[in-house]
């Protein structure tokens, strides 16, 4: 059997392999209404007042997130956009129906960033023989998500990809890990779990069993990082702490086996 310690590293997606910084979720939002109420003019779609389809869209948002925050299960924004069609007879083709869910994501991902070194260290993550994936909270359709990795040069990397808004479960829920461990085909305690959040991508990586890297962000600063978790400031000092991590494991095995000799 393989003695690695590691075998995989599994990813969280926003703030940790793509950076929105501090963005205006209310701009966001109008900049996607009209963005998205202009495809459907240009397809000749019955649209209606815009001003109409800015209120009903900017309420239906905030009821479906509040309603997720409540449930505890992401929906899915293709879907929604789906139906919201359909009630209004509107024709789209499936490629149209998801460039229309790009239209309401196309400005975040405009504002996006990734980090440099972020490309050649999962090269190198790769040479090491590891398995990557991803594992993300959110309700945007992976249409659109992929289109913006691709975009970046990062989608090649990730053979495996889990959103949320897919199962009935979110993270820091032990069960969402697990079935990413299945996807990846890794043993949870085998696999190296990256996100910026404690509360949902360590405390959750941790319950499943996985060893936890925490991307150091605005997003935990002052924050008590739970005992055993590992620190990174960015995606490039990956490589060096799964050596670091391997070379311990070889020499707690060497220190067994003299005790035992």
């Amino acid at each position: 059997m393989s003695r690695r310690r590691i075998e995989a590293v599994l990813f969280d997606l926003g703030d940790t392999l793509l950076h929105f910084g501090k963005v205006s979720k209310g701009q966001l939002v109008e900049e996607a209404i009209r963005r998205s109420y202009a495809y459907l003019q240009e397809h000749q779609q019955p649209t209606g007042s815009f001003w109409v389809y800015r209120l009903l869209h900017l309420w239906g948002v905030r009821w479906y997130l509040l309603r997720s925050w409540a449930t505890g299960k992401d929906f899915n924004s293709l879907d929604l956009l789906r139906t919201y069609c359909e009630i209004n007879r509107m024709t789209l083709t499936p490629e149209q129906l998801e460039e229309l869910n790009w239209r309401w994501y196309e400005n975040l991902a405009e504002v996006g960033v990734v980090e440099p070194g972020t490309g050649e260290a999962l090269t190198e993550l790769h040479r090491m023989g590891l398995d990557l994936g991803v594992l993300s909270n959110t309700f945007i359709h992976k249409s659109s998500l992929e289109r913006h990795l691709e975009q970046e040069g990062l989608l090649e990397f990730f053979p495996v990809r889990l959103y949320s808004y897919e199962f009935p479960w979110r993270k820091p829920n032990v069960n969402i890990f697990q079935e990413a461990a299945k996807r990846v085909g890794v043993e949870p305690e085998k696999i190296l779990f990256v996100g910026d959040l404690i509360h949902k991508d360590v405390i959750g990586a941790q319950a499943a069993g996985m060893i936890a890297a925490l991307k150091v962000g605005p997003s935990n600063v002052g924050k008590t990082v739970p005992r055993g978790v590992h620190c990174i400031d960015r995606i490039a000092d990956l490589p060096a702490l799964i050596s670091r991590i391997e070379a311990s494991q070889q020499e707690s095995t060497g220190e067994r086996n003299e005790r035992t000799k």
